[in-house]
């Protein structure tokens, strides 16, 4: 390809709006979800319009921030939360269509160079860079509009470093070492091959950015209840605080990731306790929430004899599928009419999840599929007597494994005969007891970033590092207090997902099975694979505890529970200890970033190979 071409290809695509801003849309919200076509989350493309024409009143930052959360929602980017976050791990093998997709079969593979599509980056960087714009220029138009006040520009530019940073922590935890930059590159003689900085020089900058809008409480605490949308959809002190948790717990600052995971509970009970006394129809009651959940407001999944349709039920409150629910904590939101309205849909959900012969590029790995039918256990627990309803709701076995979670209207678990647990199973508006599959024509899930179960397993996990090595008695009982707090967190989250009635409840998790760090640390990581499968998050949990480790040896046998053929070369790749940790990372992609910027050259990923011809051998 022609250099030059290449360049301004990049620059276009880093620039995201090519260097002319596309404004859009941005009106007020309804009482509903994304009830009219002048919504915020609701975004059209208008003419482009010059720069210089641009920047004049509130409403062009209030579209070129609209468009920002857009660029979010869009499928490429979606895919690469999925793919990078989750594909590698071994929760997914290829579906009957992966072939369609050279790319995604290799990462399944483990067979990744530096040609592979999902190497490409310019997505997040597009946000990135039109997050820098509205900075860079939203205070001129401040001064120019009178309309347009202090509060709601330091407002608006609080939410895009938030999402800037959000980004950059996506980058760092696929690429680990990424150019990184806070100026707008809009003019074409701005310079633009940035070296690589290192992992956690860009952590510190990220946790920096966001302690400064968490400190001074820059971000909004609340929307009006009128605006549903607004609370989940767009950046609020909470998600700010919940990002900071997850950032601390990977720099290894387990007080700080305690901190500010106590910010966000605290702020969630809050929240819960206010609606409860304001109305009926809140999603959880103090009974359920007391005895069932530990004090935690998490959303209650137990309705009558079935269960688990807190995960994914349009009739009831949800996370996934209802959306806007009081547990979530930011997501991107898509439309449940989204073709009447023109509205964008969770296509890199329709495309990646659900039936994997007739439309789905995945499939669930038989390790996880086959747990509780093959009677294996080794994710979901023999103690729960196939009473976790995630394993149900995350995917079903069978010759054609299926991923459920997101990709179906409604799923939950009859438990009307709790005598005989093996005669549940998951009743739906499109998936029948007799197995018939109805894929959903139009994936409109939201897709969460961050929940309240999410932040609270983060803590226990830093509660589990905080404990001491070791089985003796005087160490068990220094650990006891953080074994305790990290027990009650876990097991909240864990008996939320049992088809049981909570006046029935018997705990399936014994506080004394778990003692040691150890045994806790398990444990943590276990409970964060059964309840965030396929949400993008299990290979980064499996890198970051292998960082702490300073090996690979756990996430490389997790990874082998997937596959059947091709063991050695993976066992040989991941368990390199000569490119640890280079190996659990992503290479820079060669066509639309390594080939253009060649300062990328001095920061390659040497696990990967040094990408300067198009013939790159893996581990090469």
């Amino acid at each position: 390809m022609n250099t030059e071409l290449l360049n301004k290809k990049i620059k276009a695509a880093f620039i995201g709006l090519c260097g002319i801003l596309a404004p859009l849309t941005w009106g007020g919200v309804g009482g509903g979800l994304l009830t009219s076509c002048s919504d915020f989350l609701e975004v059209e493309s208008r003419d482009e319009i010059l720069l210089e024409n641009f920047w004049n009143e509130k409403a062009d930052v209030e579209g070129i921030l609209a468009g920002c959360y857009s660029r979010l929602q869009d499928e490429n980017t979606v895919k690469r939360m999925m793919i990078w976050g989750e594909v590698r791990s071994e929760n997914f093998v290829a579906g009957n269509l992966g072939n369609e997709d050279g790319s995604l079969e290799n990462v399944l593979k483990e067979n990744i160079n530096a040609l592979n599509a999902y190497t490409s980056w310019v997505d997040f960087y597009d946000v990135i860079n039109r997050c820098n714009t509205l900075i860079e220029y939203a205070p001129a138009v401040a001064a120019a509009d009178p309309s347009y006040t202090q509060s709601e520009l330091q407002g608006h530019i609080a939410e895009v470093r938030a999402l800037r940073s959000l980004c950059y922590f996506y980058l760092i935890r696929t690429f680990y070492n990424v150019p990184y930059s806070t100026q707008a590159y809009i003019h074409d003689n701005q310079k633009m091959d940035l070296e690589a900085l290192p992992f956690n020089q860009v952590l510190d900058s990220l946790i920096a950015d966001l302690r400064d809008i968490s400190d001074r409480r820059l971000a909004v605490e609340y929307y009006p209840e009128t605006k549903p949308n607004y609370q989940t959809g767009r950046i609020t002190n909470d998600a700010v605080n919940a990002m900071l948790c997850e950032m601390y717990l990977w720099k290894q600052d387990y007080d700080n990731c305690i901190a500010y995971a106590d910010k966000v509970i605290a702020s969630k009970q809050k929240r819960a306790e206010e609606k409860r006394q304001r109305t009926s129809s809140s999603s959880y009651s103090v009974n359920t929430t007391q005895t069932r959940y530990n004090g935690f407001p998490l959303t209650d999944g137990s309705l009558s004899a079935t269960y688990g349709s807190n995960y994914y039920d349009a009739g009831y409150n949800s996370i996934f599928v209802g959306g806007n629910d009081d547990e979530t904590i930011f997501e991107l939101i898509y439309d449940n009419n989204a073709t009447a309205k023109g509205m964008i849909r969770n296509d890199a959900v329709a495309l990646l999840y659900g039936n994997a012969q007739v439309n789905g590029l995945l499939a669930p790995s038989n390790y996880v599929s086959d747990d509780v039918s093959g009677e294996q256990y080794q994710v979901y627990d023999a103690k729960n007597k196939k009473l976790d309803t995630r394993a149900y709701i995350n995917c079903i076995s069978g010759s054609s494994p299926l991923v459920c979670k997101m990709a179906m209207e409604s799923a939950y678990m009859n438990a009307s005969t709790p005598s005989n647990p093996k005669s549940y199973y998951i009743i739906s508006g499109s998936w029948n007891k007799d197995g018939t599959w109805n894929m959903r024509g139009t994936n409109t899930s939201n897709w969460v970033i961050y929940r309240l179960s999410d932040i609270m397993l983060l803590k226990a996990e830093a509660l589990a590092q905080k404990m001491v090595d070791g089985n003796d008695p005087e160490i068990l009982e220094a650990n006891s207090s953080l074994a305790d707090q990290a027990f009650l967190l876990v097991n909240a989250v864990n008996k939320r997902a049992l088809a049981q009635a909570t006046s029935e409840l018997t705990d399936t998790l014994v506080r004394t099975d778990y003692r040691s760090k150890s045994q806790m640390e398990t444990l943590v990581l276990k409970e964060r694979h059964r309840e965030l499968m396929f949400e993008g998050k299990r290979w980064y949990d499996l890198v970051r505890h292998s960082l702490r480790k300073g090996d690979s040896s756990d996430l490389t046998s997790a990874v082998l529970k997937k596959v059947s053929t091709n063991q050695g070369f993976i066992q040989n790749f991941l368990s390199n200890k000569q490119t640890f940790p280079y190996q659990l990372f992503w290479p820079y992609g060669y066509d639309e970033e390594y080939n253009v910027n060649l300062n990328l050259q001095k920061t390659h990923n040497p696990a990967f190979g040094s990408g300067k011809n198009s013939n790159i051998d893996t581990n090469n």
